[in-house]
């Protein structure tokens, strides 16, 4: 889908791999939950099949549905004994972006968990909107949860950009008639991620500044 530019006035981020590098502690929670279920999942199966929808992972895991809330219980329990950091720069890059656009959060990752993140690396009052997985009715790629965090900020969504370190992130803003722009993260996304055709693809999200500068 062809976005006409327009001025930016509002950026958008995914949460996970793309502002925090959650990588290894959401590896190690996925290695805990599957060994207490008895699957006998390794890395490389996570990294075949990982989407930020984790219920596609339970179903490629062939995780039978009845043990779902178990698998969620499970993996919330192991999360919560890691303290992942922000990537390198994203603190930065907020606090840079903040002084002239709207920013928000869309995540699939759940509220609790998010915001408590966000207020313990003091980077929640940066963001006027925060969409995560209990948000919406639909979860990325479906536009739903974009189109809610741009009616919170009362942003057009050719005013605004999205950036994500996922396939679902880029069809979601696609979806949403929002400009998408990808970063490689720390998670194993990038094929699909490439394929999925952001506007750009940045190695870094601190590269996002001075490509916003051009685009403006």
């Amino acid at each position: 889908m062809k976005i006409a530019k327009f001025p930016t006035r509002a950026v958008l981020f995914d949460w996970d791999g793309t502002l925090l590098n959650s990588y290894q502690a959401d590896l190690r929670a996925y290695l805990s939950m599957f060994r207490a279920l008895g699957i006998s999942w390794t890395e490389r199966e996570l990294a075949q099949h990982y989407s930020p929808n984790w219920l596609r992972v339970y179903r490629a895991a062939r995780l039978p549905r009845s043990q779902w809330i178990e698998a969620d219980r499970l993996w919330t329990r192991a999360y919560k004994l890691e303290n992942p950091p922000l990537l390198a720069g994203a603190r930065r890059v907020v606090r840079l972006l903040a002084q002239k656009f709207d920013l928000g959060i869309v995540t699939s990752g759940n509220r609790p968990r998010v915001r408590r993140q966000l207020r313990e690396l003091h980077l929640a009052s940066y963001f006027s909107a925060c969409v995560c997985s209990e948000d919406a009715a639909r979860r990325k790629p479906h536009p739903a949860p974009l189109q809610l965090a741009l009616k919170r900020l009362r942003r057009a969504p050719e005013h605004c950009v999205y950036v994500g370190d996922t396939a679902e992130d880029i069809e979601m803003a696609q979806s949403a008639g929002v400009r998408a722009i990808g970063v490689l993260g720390p998670f194993p996304t990038a094929a699909r991620l490439r394929a999925a055709k952001p506007e750009i693809l940045l190695n870094s999200v601190r590269e996002l500044p001075s490509y916003l500068r051009t685009m403006s």
